[in-house]
């Protein structure tokens, strides 16, 4: 299956119906970031409904709901403020935890191979909230690790099923059959 091809073709696609929403952001390195954000995710969700894996699609909403949880939990919680007295809530990174959560999803179900363009992606989010001032390399490395973590807990690789068995009784005849998919 051509994983990374439909990457890139939803990836640019959501890219171009995003710009126009997010070009009044202060640079051109967060609005990328912006969109990497939004983009991510849902090429990957995405991704997993036109493959019809329907296991995948649950455990990515799991490993989304709950990496949002803890990420707002811990914002909320701590409450520390963002460089350069930019607001509060900098710790974790929300931007940054949403985008390694999407990659690292990538990773775990289908391959490394097919989240490269994902894990760039994400990558770059996260520096351009460094960039930005919104937040420091503490805030941004957690987001990271919450992201990652949280796909790791509920995503397992994606196994095509290769192998059928199949049994018959007629008559006292017994047959065992045994049917491989390449």
């Amino acid at each position: 299956m051509k994983y990374s091809l439909l990457f890139y073709y939803f990836s640019f696609l959501f890219l171009m119906l995003s710009v126009q929403q997010t070009y009044s952001q202060k640079s051109l390195i967060e609005t990328t970031g912006d969109v990497f954000l939004v983009t991510i995710p849902t090429v990957t969700f995405g991704t997993t409904l036109i493959l019809g894996d329907k296991k995948g699609a649950t455990q990515f909403i799991k490993s989304f709901v709950l990496n949002q949880v803890i990420t707002l939990s811990l914002k909320v919680g701590i409450n520390k403020p963002r460089p350069k007295n930019n607001g509060d809530f900098g710790f974790p990174s929300g931007h940054t935890s949403t985008a390694f959560q999407g990659a690292s999803f990538i990773h775990r179900r289908y391959g490394f191979k097919y989240s490269i363009p994902a894990y760039l992606a994400a990558g770059f989010t996260a520096f351009s909230r460094i960039d930005a001032d919104k937040h420091d390399g503490y805030d941004v490395l957690a987001g990271t690790i919450i992201g990652i973590g949280s796909t790791y807990i509920f995503t397992t690789p994606y196994q095509k099923e290769h192998l059928e068995l199949s049994y018959s009784n007629d008559r006292g005849n017994r047959l065992i059959g045994f049917k491989f998919k390449f």
